[in-house]
């Protein structure tokens, strides 16, 4: 984003009209005095309130209190007085910048037929762009960074005069509209950062006036068009994680003009270097990750105002050319993970990064030299539990590695001390950074466009250390999330002389950057991907979204093999994600701390020097002989005892410990003593829950992490099969969605698992639990609880290295934590999806209400079963009703019934939660809606997959129109309605809101929605 655009107006904060007149003052017409209020009500600036006031006159000034803002936060009406004589003044402009704005984009404003400019850039502005601004004559449109969502009004093609359109950072979804192609005078068209989908339009290619275009961070499809040739005006070109694949086509030779080419991360086949031998002009050339291969292009010598030259992470070959040399004004060179071969050259620039290649380095060692990056850039590899070219031996073993990146040296107390290394050496654009104990970093890029205060960072060659200046937050060792490592491009951790064997890796994270709160600051996405030992184990990680909020740590856990005592672990940057919120230069990955301990292993712990022999002739050595011949028989005797015991032939009957013998769990272990410490013995003013197999107590680790322990009876074999099968399945599934299991206690004949505590308890007590329980959920967060349990679903289905079908998706089984982020539990009842199979015939378990009829009738399980609980979760949801206690008066008789019935009779608002009144964005209510009645058809082949479930919610792509058979569907309700009733009949013990399964037993609700035993209690008597 460049902040730095001209103005379009001489004075655009100043009212232009303010003289007076013998024959009469200028004045704002009445209307638009008006127009001015309306807009202001919409955009949610009460203080606009002109009374009297003219709001063209500049010595009352009543739309600003400041006269001189600062550049990035202006804000005013710029009036043209020039009409009727300079008696009349017309509104030209309206600008009103980093004002946290929470309305809406104004319909009123088609009613300044005038109006030149509209900014309202850095908000917190939602809705849509009115299609009513097409008949404006505007100059500029600037909605950069706000929540703005919807398609683009294919009415914008109408406005002939436009010259600037800068929507990025937002949330615009849908294929661009062909119309955006006519506009004759476009000189900036910035569209990054939003969600379209689809080719771009060929009518692009007519936009010839074009200087600046940018469509970064989206998903389009396609090839990059030939039609770019057409822009011989360009001067800057960002396609930065687009969507658009490669490879970048010869066309691009023509734009001679350009300045500044940035196309990074282009997926599509392998393709030589582009033609860009023309481009004298270039001062900021970035190829990076496009596939590119075969050898640098000698012409890249010739291009001598290049000041950042980046074709980091390619597959590039050969030497580099010797006339790089001639690159007197480069700043930057970045040939990070190619297949370079050759000798280093041995001139000399600011920030040289040849890491990850395969030259021969000779006696040059890792370190930074002048600029000059070479860690892992020998062809020698790597030696035995080191790199090659750090050039020591490994003076001992090591079994762990602590790493407080950006930080001072920590340690942290509790069960087992862990001490963090402090990380907190000044690293620039090409670094490398070895430290005293087993570990060293590798940094990569800068940050262009940079306009960052200085405040909170360590800037030192434009890479960061990010210190939070602000109050730390309540939460569990904050010194590991004061200080974090900010890198624009790729940062590697590498550990080395460590003992070989499978280590736990814990990733540290808390996003201190962004800002709670109704604020633009909010409003960013940091995205980047995480590599442990070259393999991917995140991709597109989002630190907010795994977290659940800002400034909320979240810690990752990984299992990494170290083979030949080296660990590597990397994060990189992959153009996705906003760039300039709360301000450029603050993307890329941040990480708070890293630490590594033995998964599979114990370390050896010192041998202590042997204790000093006393003579066998001394008094004390014939004492010390006898109490060691009366200890060892006394050994003897209990050893024998205790294998007797063990083996039950002194009448020991075994625990539930012994029946979970040699079960690898997989997850962390707890002591009985540690949770009962931390619940207070179980007090009963800790019980935040109680269900079928137990009660669930909120408690607080020694360490300060609150935690939920869910204590399961041990007198259920069927609750012990269900405990063993959800530690299981949970500790192998780990993601933002899913509650997260911090461990189990299995000692004797107490069970007990323990989970991340949820502060707002689960969705269905927040929608219709008790009043006094209930939350208050608008629409965004509703909209944003059922793109999270889809985002859960999909990862379940299809992304997690385990396919997992749940088996009882429902209200009370998703869980909201303190910032009503959706988490999916409970997995007891949960299946392995083999993908051999086209589906399971299994035990029919789940809740009544929610299950597919398919499943319910017949046993046939696939993971079409949780889309078909899904779409009733979302009709839930939309109408904050229970669907399965919920009648109508009318025909209906399940929640789904009365959807279907209101769609017929075209009224399918009538669902919609009267408790949301009519503050809500009704085509993203529609589009809800229709995705959850695809998601609940009778038939499940037609059902969607939840990737395209999130795609749709998110408005990536149209919701599936379906001409299907209303009787057949019906004649499939009305069976599984007689199917369930002739349950309910037959079953006393069930209900409608418990679990229902073949043998009437399930798990239970970690957090039901009451929270009492009476519940329990009464519940069995009205059965």
């Amino acid at each position: 984003m460049n902040m730095l655009f001209p103005r379009l107006f001489l004075h655009p904060l100043l009212v232009v009209c303010f003289a007076n007149f013998a024959f009469g003052a200028t004045r704002l017409p009445p209307d638009e005095v008006q127009t001015l209020a309306d807009i202001a009500k919409t955009l949610g600036k009460p203080s606009w309130n002109f009374g009297d006031a003219d709001p063209c006159n500049n010595n009352t000034k009543p739309w600003s209190t400041d006269t001189t803002p600062a550049e990035g936060f202006e804000y005013g009406v710029t009036c043209d007085c020039s009409f009727a004589n300079s008696t009349v003044c017309h509104i030209t402009s309206i600008v009103m910048k980093t004002l946290d704005l929470p309305g809406t984009l104004p319909v009123e404003m088609a009613r300044l037929t005038y109006l030149e400019e509209i900014d309202l850039t850095l908000n917190y502005l939602s809705g849509t762009i009115p299609l009513e601004w097409g008949s404006l004559p505007l100059v500029n449109i600037s909605l950069t960074a706000n929540r703005l969502t919807g398609s683009i009004p294919k009415e914008l093609g109408n406005i002939t005069t436009l010259k600037s359109l800068d929507i990025s950072m937002n949330n615009f979804y849908g294929v661009l509209p062909w119309q955006l192609g006519n506009f004759p005078l476009i000189e900036r068209m910035l569209l990054t950062s939003n969600n379209f989908t689809g080719e771009l339009p060929d009518t692009f290619g007519n936009l010839t006036t074009l200087k600046d275009f940018r469509v970064g961070d989206s998903h389009f499809s396609g090839q990059i068009p030939d039609f770019i040739k057409n822009w011989t005006n360009l001067e800057k070109l960002l396609i930065q994680a687009s969507g658009l694949t490669g490879p970048i086509p010869s066309g691009i030779s023509h734009l001679t003009n350009l300045t500044d080419l940035r196309i990074t991360d282009l997926s599509g086949p392998e393709a030589p270097f582009p033609p860009l031998e023309n481009m004298k002009s270039m001062k900021t050339l970035m190829l990076r990750s496009c596939n590119i291969v075969g050898p640098l292009p000698t012409y890249l010598g010739d291009l001598t105002k290049l000041k950042t030259l980046d074709l980091s992470f390619n597959k590039l070959n050969g030497t580099i050319p010797s006339n790089f040399d001639a690159l007197a004004y480069v700043d930057n060179i970045f040939l990070t993970g190619n297949l370079l071969t050759g000798p280093v050259p041995t001139w000399t620039k600011e920030n040289f990064d040849l890491s990850y290649n395969n030259f021969t380095i000779g006696d040059k060692g890792c370190q930074s030299q002048g600029g000059l990056n070479l860690f892992a850039s020998s062809s020698k590899g790597n030696s035995s539990k080191t790199v090659s070219c750090l050039g020591i031996q490994c003076p001992k073993t090591w079994y762990s590695l602590g790493i407080n990146c950006g930080g001072e040296p920590v340690t942290v107390y509790g069960e087992k001390d862990k001490t963090f290394d402090g990380d907190t050496d000044e690293v620039g654009p090409s670094s490398f950074r070895q430290s005293s104990t087993n570990w060293a970093l590798s940094s990569t890029g800068f940050f262009p466009d940079n306009a960052r205060s200085q405040d909170n960072f360590t800037n030192v060659g434009d890479t960061f250390i990010y210190k939070l200046t602000n109050e730390i937050p309540a939460m569990a060792n904050p010194q590991l999330y004061r200080d974090a490592r900010l890198s624009p491009i790729s940062l590697t951790y590498y550990g080395f002389c460590l003992a070989n064997g499978k280590y736990t890796v814990n990733l540290h994270f808390a996003e201190t950057v962004f800002t709670n709160g109704q604020t633009y600051k909010s409003l960013g996405r940091r995205i980047f991907d995480v590599y442990i030992q070259g393999r991917l184990v995140q991709e597109d990680f989002n630190i907010v979204d795994a977290a659940g909020g800002i400034s909320t740590p979240v810690i990752m856990n990984y299992t990494a093999a170290v083979t030949s005592g080296t660990l590597e672990i990397r994060f990189y940057w992959a153009g996705k994600g906003t760039t300039g919120i709360p301000l450029t230069g603050v993307y890329g990955p941040l990480i708070s701390a890293i630490s590594a301990d033995p998964a599979d292993f114990e370390a050896p712990t010192p041998t202590p020097p042997p204790p000093e022999v006393a003579s066998s002739t001394s008094p004390g050595g014939i004492v010390g002989a006898v109490v060691g011949i009366v200890a060892g028989g006394v050994f003897i005797i209990l050893l024998v005892f205790g294998i007797l015991w063990r083996r039950g032939l002194l009448g020991q009957q075994n625990t539930l410990e012994d029946d979970l013998k040699g079960v690898d769990l997989q997850t962390g272990k707890f002591t009985f003593r540690q949770l009962k410490d931390a619940t207070n013995n179980f007090d009963k003013a800790n019980k935040i829950g109680e269900g079928g197999f137990g009660s669930v107590y909120k408690g607080l680790l020694s360490d300060g992490t609150v935690i939920a322990v869910k204590q399961l009876s041990s007198k259920s074999k069927q609750g012990n099969r269900e405990f063993v099968n959800e530690i299981g399945m949970i500790s192998a599934l780990q993601h933002p969605h899913l509650v997260k299991l911090h461990g189990c206690c299995i000692e004797g004949n107490q069970l007990l698992l323990v989970y991340e505590y949820m502060e707002n308890n689960n969705l269905a007590r927040a929608l219709f639990g008790p009043e006094e329980s209930q939350l208050k959920l608008d629409w965004p967060t509703r909209h944003k609880i059922c793109v999270g349990i889809a985002r859960g679903l999909a990862y379940l289905h299809e992304e997690s290295r385990l396919k997992v079908v749940h088996r009882d998706i429902k209200a009370t089984n998703v869980l909201l934590d303190k910032n009503l982020t959706p988490k999916i539990s409970d997995f007891g009842l949960a299946k392995l999806d083999e993908e051999d199979k086209t589906h399971i015939s299994t035990r029919i378990a789940g809740t009544y209400g929610y299950m597919a009829p398919e499943y319910a009738m017949r046993g046939y399980l696939t993971d079409k079963a949780d889309v078909y609980s899904f779409g009733i979760l979302v009709l839930e949801i939309a109408s904050g009703r229970n669907n399965t206690s919920y009648r109508s008066k009318e025909e209906s008789f399940y929640l789904l019934d009365s959807a279907h019935l209101l769609k017929e009779q075209g009224n399918l608002m009538d669902l919609v939660d009267p408790r949301l009144g009519s503050d809500f964005n009704k085509e993203e209510m529609m589009r809800t809606i229709n995705v959850a009645l695809l998601c609940c058809n009778a038939t499940s082949t037609i059902r969607p997959t939840m990737s395209s479930v999130v795609s749709m919610l998110e408005g990536r792509t149209a919701v599936q129109i379906l001409v299907s058979d209303p009787n057949a569907s019906n004649n499939e309700m009305e069976a599984m309605m007689k199917h369930f009733e002739s349950i309910l009949v037959s079953e006393t013990n069930a209900s409608s809101q418990g679990p229902l399964t073949g043998s009437s037993t399930s798990v239970h609700d970690l957090y039901p929605v009451i929270l009492d035993s009476s519940y329990w209690e009464n519940r069995n008597e009205r059965n």
